[in-house]
């Protein structure tokens, strides 16, 4: 089984890749985009619910933890306006690259701020562990959409964004002050 780091790298050039599909092959983006966001929605679920607890807890890495969670709520949130316009739209570039610059942003600080924390601080091991658990929650949140998060989901964003106080909150509570984080 391949180490977390690796296993979160190899999807994320597996999102570049696609990406440039979406930019360079204006025909294929209707078949490419549902697998993109298939992709990016595991992904993000699969970080938030076993990569950012470990990252947070056991490598230190608090702040930068807080910063990608936020950066997934609002790279879902493009993501839900892109999936909503039609390929053919004219609006379609401009959205599609706001989405590929703000999660070009996100994987650069992830892969030069958060993984080396993950690679430095957990032996190799623990690693391999938490790819295990990396891949076996990516593969069960594969199909979700932008915003299909359930309460216990929203739970570990709040809680990996560092804000407090939200046991007692609804879903549409929690929801709300992730994005007024």
């Amino acid at each position: 089984m391949a180490d977390v780091v690796d296993l979160i790298m190899a999807d994320h050039r597996e999102v570049e890749r696609l990406f440039d599909v979406l930019q360079n092959e204006p025909d294929k983006r209707a078949l490419t985009l549902p697998e993109l966001s298939a992709l990016f929605v595991a992904h993000s679920r699969a970080e938030e619910a076993e990569v950012y607890p470990v990252a947070r807890g056991e490598a230190g890495e608090t702040d930068e933890v807080a910063h990608s969670q936020e950066e997934h709520a609002e790279a879902e949130e493009l993501l839900a306006r892109l999936k909503a316009t039609d390929p053919q739209d004219p609006s379609f570039e401009s959205k599609l690259n706001e989405f590929v610059e703000a999660v070009q942003h996100h994987v650069d600080e992830e892969e030069s701020q958060v993984l080396p924390g993950l690679r430095d601080r957990l032996d190799d091991a623990r690693r391999e562990d938490l790819g295990k658990a990396f891949a076996a929650s990516r593969e069960k949140h594969i199909g979700e959409q932008p915003g299909q998060e359930t309460k216990e989901e929203l739970l570990i964003q709040a809680r990996n964004a560092g804000i407090e106080g939200t046991a007692s909150m609804s879903k549409e509570e929690l929801t709300q002050a992730l994005k007024s984080q």
